[in-house]
C-alpha cells in the first residue's frame, strides 16, 4: 500500500499528514500491522530548491535506518 503526500511543506506538516493517513489506514481499511515502511523525502530549502543533508563530518546522508520506536525498560518488561 502506498501513501503519497504531495506539495512542498515543512517536516512538521509532513509528520501531521503521515499521522493522519496512517490513522485512516488503520481505521477505515482495518490494517493493524505492517512488515515495515519506507519513507522517501525530497529535502528543500523552503523555496523549492533541493538541499543535500550532511552529517557533522560533512558527509552526505542518503539513508537512515530505524528498528522501530524507542522502547522503555517498562515496555520491555511489560510493566
Amino acid at each position: 500500500m502506498q501513501i503519497k503526500i504531495t506539495g512542498e511543506m515543512s517536516i512538521k506538516d509532513i509528520r501531521k499528514a503521515i499521522f493522519e493517513k496512517l490513522h485512516e489506514v488503520e481505521n477505515e481499511f482495518r490494517v493493524g500491522h505492517s512488515r515495515g515502511a519506507t519513507l522517501y523525502i525530497n529535502p528543500t530549502d523552503g523555496r523549492g530548491d533541493e538541499i543535500v543533508p550532511r552529517n557533522e563530518l560533512g558527509r552526505q546522508v542518503d539513508k537512515i535506518l530505524c528498528d522501530g520506536p524507542y522502547r522503555s525498560a517498562a515496555d520491555e518488561m511489560k510493566i
